[in-house]
């Protein structure tokens, strides 16, 4: 079985949760599931973290973030990238999963639901103006490759879908 809890020590949660992501700012690093360890010992702060998608560009950013974080506390950060197991969408969290919906994006479904949605073949993603499921896709790639674009055909709202990756 691959372990996939974080192993955070929980005096360095409250500096963690003041760092966003960049392409959706209402999640913290941890709402995204992203941070795999988090330790701290004399001050020096040792980070793990695993992309969401191999060559994010938002995972430099972060690092960087992270690293401001911890020196606005008087802390140095040290990141180190995580590989295997490779992040999934199963590690956003319940709260992170609303905050997306609540900004505009559609949470990730599960595997096969999302194969069914991304090939037209169910009208399940839920529009996140009007909340109707009369939707379709209008691109595999929304303002991110980790989102697909779809149109609400109620609203006629446009909106991204985060895909589910496992």
């Amino acid at each position: 079985m691959i372990e996939t809890e974080a192993k955070i020590q929980s005096h360095l949660i409250p500096i963690l949760e003041t760092v966003s992501d960049p392409e959706i700012p209402v999640l913290s690093v941890l709402d995204l599931g992203v941070i795999r360890e988090a330790s701290e010992e004399n001050g020096h702060v040792t980070i793990k973290l695993t992309p969401t998608y191999s060559g994010c560009p938002a995972m430099d950013v972060i690092g960087d973030d992270l690293r401001a974080a911890f020196q606005k506390e008087d802390m140095t950060a040290q990141i180190e990238l995580i590989l295997a197991p490779a992040w999934s969408t199963d590690w956003i969290s319940e709260e992170g999963k609303r905050k997306m919906e609540a900004y505009g994006i559609a949470a990730p479904l599960g595997e096969t639901a999302d194969k069914a949605a991304l090939l037209g073949n169910q009208k399940i993603v839920k529009c996140t103006n009007c909340g109707s499921t009369n939707t379709h896709l209008v691109s595999q790639f929304g303002s991110t490759a980790c989102k697909a674009l779809f149109k609400c055909d109620d609203c006629q709202e446009p909106f991204d879908y985060f895909k589910c990756l496992k």
